[in-house]
C-alpha cells in the first residue's frame, strides 16, 4: 500500500472511532438524562463540554504535531480520547461525565486536524478535495457503527457498557504508530526551519496580517455553522423522533443509519465538486441546498418521509464536512498547517457545540419546525461568509514565512 493510501486509511479509521464516540452520547442521552435526573439543556451541555475540550486539544496537539511530527502526536490523541470514553462509563455523577467527556474531547480535537494535515501533505492539490472526502466519511462510518452497537448494547447492558467499547481505539493507535511513516513534507520543512524566521508563535501566525486574520475568522465561522448544523440534527433528533414518531431505539437507529448513508454519499459527491468546480461553487451549491432541505424536512411525515428526508438533509448539510480539511489546508503553509486546521475547525466545534443547548431549548419549548428554521438561517449565514473568501483552493498559501536575516 503506497503512502497516500496509508494516510487515508489511518485518518479514516481515526475519524471513524471519533465519530462512534461522539454518537454514543446521542444514543445514550435519554438514558443519561434519566439516570442523573437532569434537564434536556443540562444534557446538551455534555456535548458542549466535549467540544470545548476539542478546541483546547486541537490547539495543543496541533502545535505539537507541527513541532514534533504528525504520526507520533496522532497516536497520542487517539489513546487519550479512548481513555476518556472508557472512563465515561464509570461516572457516578453528571460532573464526572463532564470531566471525562472533556478528556475525550482533548484527544478527539487533536486527532482530526492532524489526520487532515497528513492527507493534505500526501495528495496533489487537484485531488485534495476527494482525498479529504474519503477521510471525512470515516465519521459517518462511526455514526453507523455507534447506531448498531447502541441498538445491541443499550437495551440489554445499559449506557455504561456502551462507553467501555471506547477503549478499543488504543489498539488502533499502536497499529498506526507501527505502520505509518512521518509526512515527507513535514520532514522536509524541518530541514528548512533553521533558514526561516519564525519570530511569532504558531497561533499568532493565524492572524499575522489583516488578510490572514480575516481568512482565519471567516473559516472559523463557516466551521461553526457546520458543527452547529450537524449537532442540531444528530444529537437531539434521534430522541425527538422516538417521541414524535413513536420510534423505538432500534427504529431511531435505522433513521440515523439512513441519514449517515446520505451524508457519506454527500461527502463523496462534494469532494468531486470541490476538485472540479472549485471551493466557492461547491460550497455555494451545498449551503443553499442545505438551508432548503432542513426547512422542508420539518414537514416530513410517516416513516418513509422521515427516512428519505433524513438522507437528503444529511447529503447536503454534512456533505460539506468533506471539504474543510482541504479548504483550510489550502490557506496555510506546512509549518502551521496542523495548528491552523485543528484550531479553526475545533473553534467551530466548541462554539457550534453550544447548538445542542439551544436546540434542546427550542424543542422543549417550541417545536421541530422552529429548530429547523434556526438551522436554515445558519446555512444562509455561512453562504454569505463563504462569498467573502479570497483565493480558495489556490496553489499558494495566504501566508508565507520569510527567510531569516543573516547577522
Amino acid at each position: 500500500m503506497d503512502y497516500r493510501r496509508k494516510t487515508v486509511v489511518a485518518s479514516v479509521a481515526g475519524l471513524t472511532l471519533e465519530g462512534m464516540d461522539i454518537m454514543f452520547i446521542s444514543f445514550a442521552m435519554s438514558m443519561i438524562v434519566s439516570h442523573f435526573n437532569i434537564s434536556l439543556a443540562t444534557g446538551g451541555l455534555i456535548s458542549s463540554i466535549t467540544n470545548i475540550g476539542m478546541l483546547l486539544g486541537g490547539i495543543i496537539f496541533g502545535i505539537m504535531a507541527d513541532k514534533f511530527g504528525r504520526v507520533k502526536i496522532f497516536t497520542y490523541t487517539i489513546i487519550l480520547f479512548a481513555i476518556g470514553t472508557a472512563l465515561t462509563g464509570l461516572a457516578t455523577n453528571i460532573e464526572q461525565v463532564y470531566l471525562f467527556r472533556f478528556i475525550a474531547g482533548l484527544g478527539a480535537g487533536g486527532e482530526y486536524g492532524i489526520g487532515m494535515a497528513l492527507v493534505a501533505e500526501a495528495w496533489p492539490k487537484n485531488k485534495q478535495g476527494r482525498a479529504s472526502s474519503y477521510v471525512s466519511v470515516g465519521a459517518q462510518y462511526g455514526v453507523i457503527l455507534a447506531a448498531l452497537l447502541s441498538a445491541i448494547i443499550l437495551p440489554t447492558l445499559g449506557w455504561r457498557a456502551l462507553f467501555f467499547v471506547g477503549v478499543l481505539p488504543v489498539i488502533f493507535a499502536f497499529i498506526v504508530r507501527k505502520n505509518l511513516d512521518e509526512s515527507p513534507e513535514w520532514l522536509a520543512s524541518q530541514k528548512k526551519k533553521n533558514a526561516v524566521k519564525e519570530d511569532k508563535g504558531k497561533l499568532a501566525q493565524l492572524f499575522a496580517t489583516p488578510r490572514v486574520a480575516f481568512t482565519t475568522i471567516s473559516l472559523a465561522l463557516m466551521a461553526t455553522v457546520q458543527i452547529a448544523g450537524y449537532n442540531g440534527l444528530m444529537i437531539w433528533l434521534p430522541s425527538m423522533l422516538q417521541k414524535s414518531q413513536g420510534l423505538s431505539v432500534s427504529s431511531s437507529a435505522l433513521w440515523t443509519i439512513s441519514t449517515a448513508v446520505g451524508m457519506i454519499l454527500g461527502m463523496l459527491v462534494f469532494g468531486q465538486f470541490m476538485d472540479r468546480l472549485g471551493a466557492k461553487k461547491a460550497y455555494g451549491i451545498f449551503l443553499l441546498a442545505s438551508a432548503a432541505a432542513v426547512f422542508l424536512y420539518s414537514f416530513a411525515t410517516g416513516s418513509a418521509g422521515v427516512l428519505v428526508g433524513g438522507a437528503i438533509v444529511g447529503f447536503f448539510s454534512n456533505g460539506m464536512f468533506a471539504g474543510y480539511g482541504a479548504l483550510i489546508s489550502s490557506f496555510y503553509p506546512v509549518s502551521i498547517r496542523s495548528t491552523a486546521t485543528n484550531t479553526i475547525f475545533n473553534f467551530g466545534r466548541a462554539v457550534g457545540g453550544l447548538s445542542p443547548i439551544l436546540v434542546g431549548y427550542i424543542l422543549q419549548n417550541y417545536n421541530m419546525t422552529t429548530a429547523m428554521v434556526y438551522l436554515a438561517i445558519l446555512y444562509c449565514l455561512s453562504f454569505t461568509i463563504m462569498l467573502t473568501l479570497k483565493n480558495a483552493q489556490s496553489s499558494q498559501p495566504v501566508i508565507t514565512l520569510q527567510p531569516a536575516e543573516k547577522y
